[in-house]
């Protein structure tokens, strides 16, 4: 069936950065479309970014645009989330899915994301 295990989370300053990974199996990980959710305490799962087959078309909401980046390994069948300048807003849990553009997080654990000083 399919698993996505999610990694790479911690506790960061304001400012700084961590790189996400999504580990994908149980599917043709080359042949689909990729987004990364999150959680902010308390609230909804809001849609963070999606990236189309071979890396084509990487989309991002506007709260992370210009700071995030979203790629994929096909090979090593993994996705990846590069974050930068990271803000307190940004704290929460991330979830990686199979899809474009959707809200709805793929099933795995996630990863806590903790921006504070």
């Amino acid at each position: 069936q399919v698993q996505l295990v999610e990694s790479g989370g911690g506790l960061v300053q304001p400012g700084g950065s961590l790189r996400l990974a999504c580990a994908g199996s149980g599917f043709t990980f080359s042949k689909s479309l990729l987004t990364w959710v999150r959680q902010a305490p308390g609230e909804g799962l809001e849609w963070v970014s999606s990236i189309g087959l071979s890396g084509m078309l990487p989309m991002y909401s506007d709260s992370v645009k210009g700071r995030f980046a979203i790629s994929r390994d096909d090979a090593k069948n993994t996705l990846y989330l590069q974050m930068n300048n990271l803000k307190p807003e940004d704290t929460g849990v991330y979830y990686c899915a199979e899809g474009y553009m959707t809200s709805s997080p793929g099933g795995g654990p996630g990863t806590q994301v903790t921006v504070s000083a």
